[in-house]
């Protein structure tokens, strides 16, 4: 009997050890991609908490996802350098730090500062982390298994978000989001104990910071480009440019161009000092050489095009159900539940199946899925929507995420060695961060255009609105595109008659529903785009380095016997 007893407590230490860390990594993750998405269902709190506006809380969120971005690469290599555990720790600390500032923030900067930088410096630290940590501890179908919870907690996160950014605002205040993060952050640390610390190089070059400066700078003014369209325009200036209290003309044209074409340059000027640091014999910040793993490539092509397609929806969806349904924040998220539901659900379940089924059929299914989900929403979204008819478009869009995720992260981590595990995850998670933020900056830019231009087509192309009040009602309303988007309509004069003020608010409402369908229409195209990608992708079940390693070796050494 005691024997027995003994065996019994080593089984479940045994499987404790051997699972314990996937969900404090998988928890890890959780709270970095519950930021991304935690604010949009609070943006009309915090607009008027901060006396702010919507481009510059956009900013908030999109630079959060631009320092994960830029500095992701960097905490994969300071992970490989001083250990991959101990850069864990370090950045659920920072983490910590910045979510407090965030959480008793009284202006943007303040906000910045916490939630996007510090914040987002924490993030760069641990999420490299989490991912090579599973590829040097799990081998095989384990791995399978450790990256469909993982990529199921991914899934489920984005959508949590705005589910719990929603009930905190709605009952509580959005600062409890934030402070909820400093709890979280703390269990992360004492969880840690349980992770095991890999480095599989000991020794490493120094950092290459001129690569870094060069990507976040690039990235930086790309970005800025983007979001600014909104403000200024995509070509020609609706506004002269503005920036520290300083009014610039440029001859007429949007900043918008220009601040793209420097990015594009300064990202390409990024890529040529790459290449030279890499002909030196010195350690880039990307290895070109990564790039010619075609299976990996394809799998960081599709994820981050996928990352673009998602945060678009996260983005635009929760304007619609708040500007023309009424709904609260709370409300906003409860709608996205079927979403967090269905792919939470599906992600371990075609983590299981990688070994039976191609993890490339799982990702051509889940994102196929995924575009099927985004057409229905797409083909019912009008001004009387509401969430109850979301709910089966949300569920299949779920389905496809939770089978596709877990497959794309495995695929590209189990495409290099374990050697390379922690630049390959940077990498990776720096270009699905690169797509998130292009996503909330492009999808955001053309529903705030579209909203500015399809309010005034529709007061001038109104039959209610008398001709001679339509100049002076469209000047008025053009300038309110954050209160159209988070109110009941424009603010008009009280002298302005009800009916007018009653179209108005309609018109209002449709501006916004058109913007939503367009936004849509080009996240579809970008989705097609990434099912494009997944040609490209390995086939078979296989997807194992060592093993594709071992089998390799096999055929090289009967085709040397048949010569």
């Amino acid at each position: 009997m005691p024997k027995k007893k003994v065996i019994e407590v080593e089984k479940k230490e045994s499987f404790f050890k051997k699972w314990g860390p996937v969900f404090v990594l998988s928890l890890a993750l959780a709270i970095i991609l519950i930021d991304t998405t935690l604010l949009n269902v609070s943006l009309k709190n915090i607009i008027k908490d901060l006396n702010t506006d919507i481009q510059s809380i956009q900013w908030v969120i999109t630079a959060y996802s631009l320092t994960i971005a830029a500095l992701t690469i960097t905490g994969g290599r300071l992970g490989d350098l001083f250990g991959r555990k101990k850069m864990f720790i370090a950045g659920a600390f920072l983490f910590a730090v910045g979510s407090f500032i965030a959480s008793i923030s009284t202006n943007v900067g303040m906000m910045i500062a916490g939630e996007s930088i510090i914040e987002g410096i924490g993030a760069a630290l641990m999420m490299p982390a989490t991912a090579s940590i599973l590829v040097s501890k799990y081998k095989g179908r384990d791995r399978g298994i450790a990256f469909g919870i993982w990529g199921g907690v991914a899934g489920a996160s984005t959508a949590v978000g705005p589910l719990l950014g929603g009930y905190l605002t709605t009952y509580y205040s959005w600062r409890w989001g934030f402070r909820i993060n400093v709890v979280v952050a703390l269990v992360l640390i004492v969880g840690s104990v349980i992770i095991k610390e890999y480095r599989e190089k000991i020794v490493k070059p120094s950092l290459d910071f001129i690569g870094v400066i060069l990507s976040s700078v690039g990235m930086l003014s790309l970005v800025y480009g983007i979001i600014e369209a909104s403000t200024y325009g995509w070509w020609l200036a609706k506004a002269p440019f503005a920036i520290f209290g300083q009014t610039y003309d440029l001859w007429g044209y949007s900043i918008t161009p220009f601040a793209i074409a420097v990015g594009l340059a300064i990202l390409t000027a990024f890529m040529m000092w790459e290449k030279r640091v890499e002909r030196l014999g010195k350690t880039p910040l990307v290895s070109l050489h990564l790039f010619s793993n075609r299976p990996y490539v394809s799998s960081v092509a599709t994820t981050s095009l996928f990352s673009l397609v998602q945060a678009g929806l996260i983005f635009s969806v929760p304007v619609f159900l708040q500007a023309v349904r009424g709904a609260s924040a709370f409300d906003t998220g409860v709608a996205m539940v079927p979403l967090s539901i269905m792919a939470l659900i599906t992600a371990p379940i075609a983590g299981i199946l990688s070994h039976k089924i191609p993890p490339k059929i799982l990702v051509q299914i889940g994102l196929g899925s995924f575009l099927v989900g985004y057409g229905i929403l797409y083909a019912i979204l009008n001004v009387n929507t509401v969430a109850a008819d979301m709910a089966l478009p949300f569920a299949i869009m779920g389905f496809g995420m939770g089978t596709m995720m877990s497959s794309t992260s495995n695929l590209a981590l189990s495409a290099v060695s374990p050697e390379q595990s922690g630049e390959a995850s940077g990498v990776n998670n720096t270009l699905r961060q690169i797509g998130s933020t292009l996503g909330t900056a492009i999808i955001g830019a053309v529903m705030l255009t579209a909203v500015s231009t399809n309010l005034t087509n529709g007061i001038n192309n109104s039959t209610v609105i008398p001709d001679s009040m339509k100049s002076v009602i469209s000047q008025n309303v053009s300038g309110q595109t954050s209160n159209v988007e988070f109110g009941s309509g424009a603010q008009v004069s009280d002298k302005v008659p009800a009916a007018i003020s009653t179209e108005i608010t309609n018109i209002s409402h449709t501006a916004i529903k058109d913007a939503n369908k367009e936004s849509l229409a080009y996240a579809i195209s970008f989705g097609v785009v990434a099912l494009i990608s997944t040609i490209w992708l390995p086939g078979g079940t296989h997807i194992d380095f060592e093993k594709n390693v071992v089998e390799n070796k096999k055929a090289h050494a009967a085709k040397a016997k048949v010569k």
